[in-house]
């Protein structure tokens, strides 16, 4: 063998074990970037497009997009001053991950503090956990510098609780308890009334306020989001406030990964929105990257991932994306017609895409 020809078995061996760890560096084709989103959140989907086309990474840019939707307030269900609970408070729930390191950071029920995304962040990148919930959330949050405690209700969201108690607290999420057709305190159908003093003591006029809501296209949104940066590497962030008239403490979807939002560089991503109570039970996106693992293609897997909840829970709705690494994308739905958005290369503005049942 001549010293000319050890370079090329060099970069020959190189070759074969780099594709035997299962994982490429792309860099910029030209397919690159692509930002997807649920719903026609055009304002985001710019925010995040501007940060990845300057060269910031995916995760990012997520955090770029869905932190413009909660300043927004997109649709009044992502971000302050939207969906209030039960007792009028809004709250957030928010996640993001690294679809290289599958590293997720991710807060739920969050008081006080508005900006969802940062803290999902602030969890992902300065600890060693992947949810906070509750107040304590809270706590963590500002103590890494967010600002807070905030009130994140707002003039709108207590107008509709106020309406809502009004009707005696209808429609709402409470089943098999009494009153049917009242504001509660609640009981379960067949309580026997033995101890109440004991479970609810004197402040018994205080527990809790009023009951939930219906499913739809305004009142359960969520802001889920996939990029792809210039480097072939992906990122997905969601953020909602909820379930309108929630009972409180109801965490959803959101900030569950594989069920709102999932992410491997090897594969592409996922993004969902719907009755998370429902979707959470079948973690619709892990179920899609999953099946694009498989080979299957993104409208396929959209529309297994569906069809999957749809077999048990004839009457639910919700939606998801799909996008793979090649930045082929498809949606798919059911119970209500779906629109995501894209902005890619090959684009000169966001494009809004509509799925129908």
């Amino acid at each position: 063998m001549t010293s000319r020809n050890l370079p090329i078995l060099l970069f020959f061996f190189f070759t074969l074990f780099s594709m035997g760890l299962g994982y490429e560096e792309v860099g910029d084709l030209g397919k690159y970037p692509v930002v997807v989103s649920t719903w026609p959140f055009v304002e985001a989907v710019r925010a995040a497009w501007r940060a990845v086309d300057k060269g910031f990474s995916a995760v990012d840019a997520v955090v770029e997009g869905c932190s413009a939707c909660e300043e927004l307030r997109c649709d009044g269900t992502v971000g302050p001053g939207g969906s209030p609970d039960e007792n009028g408070e809004t709250t957030i729930d928010a996640l993001l991950m690294n679809g290289v390191t599958m590293e997720v950071g991710a807060v739920a029920a969050m008081r006080f503090v508005k900006d969802g995304m940062k803290a999902a962040r602030l969890v992902m990148e300065h600890t060693k956990h992947t949810l906070l919930v509750g107040e304590k959330a809270s706590v963590f949050a500002i103590l890494m510098g967010l600002p807070g405690p905030n009130n994140l209700s707002s003039s709108e969201s207590l107008e509709k609780w106020t309406k809502w108690k009004e009707n005696h607290c209808q429609p709402n999420f409470r089943k098999n308890v009494k009153p049917v057709d009242g504001c509660g305190p609640y009981k379960p159908e067949d309580y026997s009334g033995l101890n109440e003093e004991a479970c609810f003591g004197a402040n018994v006029t205080e527990f809790l306020e009023s009951r939930s809501c219906l499913v739809g296209p305004h009142d359960h949104d969520t802001i889920s989001m996939a990029v792809i940066d210039k480097m072939g590497h992906v990122a997905v962030g969601t953020s909602t406030n909820g379930a309108t008239f929630k009972i409180p403490g109801r965490v959803g979807d959101g900030p569950i990964a594989g069920s709102s939002a999932y992410a491997d560089a090897e594969v592409g991503a996922c993004g969902a929105t719907g009755d998370g109570d429902i979707m959470m039970r079948f973690l619709p996106c892990y179920q899609v990257v999953e099946s694009m693992r498989q080979g299957m293609e993104p409208k396929l897997a959209a529309k297994d991932a569906i069809a999957r909840i749809a077999r048990k829970f004839p009457d639910f709705v919700g939606a998801v994306f799909a996008i793979n690494k090649d930045g082929v994308h498809a949606g798919a739905c059911h119970g209500w017609t779906f629109q995501y958005s894209v902005r890619s290369p090959e684009m000169d503005d966001v494009k809004v895409f509509t799925v129908h049942p």
